[in-house]
């Protein structure tokens, strides 16, 4: 029992979209103090070379990447250091750049929760820690007064400091519903994405990304993202945790299903904890889809149909397939709309 429990944790803990790193730049490199030593030639002058940058450490957009696990046992950060400029005007080599692949939708933050930037483009370069300047050579503060100056800059010294990655998933259509809504079921009907379906609340415990197959080699990207419950803005069942996911879909599908006590209370209090949480997210299309609806028979179907909210609606079973493609229509009319 204890083994299979650690197992479903291990399992549990492969979505990471939360992290704190610890970073530190290269330093930059020191200029040199040179004179130039040749037979023949008296009095060569300075020619200290420039000493090289300090590594950066960037952040780089993957697509194939949909956690932040991978950093997990990788929290302390370091680039390169630069190396000191010689003689004969030769520049020190700049320090190798550390490169962090992140996924699509990974908000970096400062350890105040200051906001720098966000990757949302594969192969994307950003810059999160900025290496120190290469310090000058002596041959740069010769003068008409002072030919042979005999000192150099020191290079720029490292920046570090913990900073926060914060992963947004990037998704055109979220799913919002309560938990048993049918909204893992759907995602596994029209994508080729395996969520973990049961029949007792919280099955899905982190975000599934699904690609929805369209017509003529179209598609879109769905997430399933876990079930909310009333009160989970004031941290009730997952609390707000994966709420910040809706924040990036285009449009949001509100599944209630059709053997809810009252399909339109429960939508209303959807739309309500989406509020407290995040009062732009009311702004986004919607679409809402009673689920489940193999349990009813058309004269039902037809007395549901009176009480709806005035957006976009649809009768949907993912068992049977029924209204499946009708659904893709109306979602893509909404991306695209």
């Amino acid at each position: 029992m204890c083994s299979t429990l650690f197992y479903i944790k291990m399992a549990e803990s492969n979505f990471v979209d939360y992290i704190k790193i610890f970073c530190r730049s290269g330093k930059g490199g020191s200029g040199s103090t040179h004179f130039r030593r040749e037979k023949f030639i008296p009095k060569g002058g300075p020619d200290g070379g420039d000493g090289g940058r300090g590594g950066h450490i960037i952040l780089k957009g993957n697509s194939h990447l949909w956690t932040l696990l991978h950093l997990r046992y990788k929290k302390h950060i370091f680039a390169e250091h630069g190396q000191s400029g010689s003689g004969a005007m030769k520049t020190g080599s700049d320090g190798k750049d550390t490169i962090i692949e992140v996924p699509l939708g990974t908000i970096a933050k400062d350890e105040e929760g200051n906001v720098l930037f966000e990757i949302t483009k594969d192969d994307d370069l950003k810059i999160l820690v900025r290496g120190g300047r290469g310090g000058l050579g002596n041959t740069h503060f010769k003068s008409a007064t002072n030919q042979t100056p005999r000192y150099a800059q020191p290079g720029e010294s490292e920046i570090e400091g913990y900073f926060f990655l914060e992963l947004k998933i990037l998704a055109d259509v979220g799913l919002v519903g309560f938990p048993n809504a049918g909204k893992s079921t759907l995602l596994s009907a029209i994508s080729a994405a395996k969520p973990k379906i049961a029949n007792y609340p919280f099955t899905t415990l982190t975000p599934n990304l699904g690609i929805v197959p369209y017509r003529n080699d179209l598609s879109f990207v769905m997430a399933d993202i876990p079930g909310i419950i009333e009160g989970a803005s004031e941290g009730k069942g997952l609390g707000i945790r994966f709420l910040r996911h809706i924040e990036r879909n285009s449009t949001l599908l509100f599944m209630v299903a059709a053997d809810s006590k009252n399909i339109h209370e429960e939508y209303k209090i959807l739309i309500q904890e989406l509020k407290q949480y995040n009062p732009e997210l009311i702004d986004k299309k919607r679409i809402l889809a009673i689920t489940k609806t193999d349990l009813l028979d058309e004269e039902l179907i037809e007395e549901i149909r009176l009480d709806l909210p005035a957006i976009p609606c649809i009768f949907i079973s993912s068992v049977t397939q029924y209204n499946l493609s009708q659904l893709k229509d109306l979602l893509w009319q909404q991306l695209n709309s």
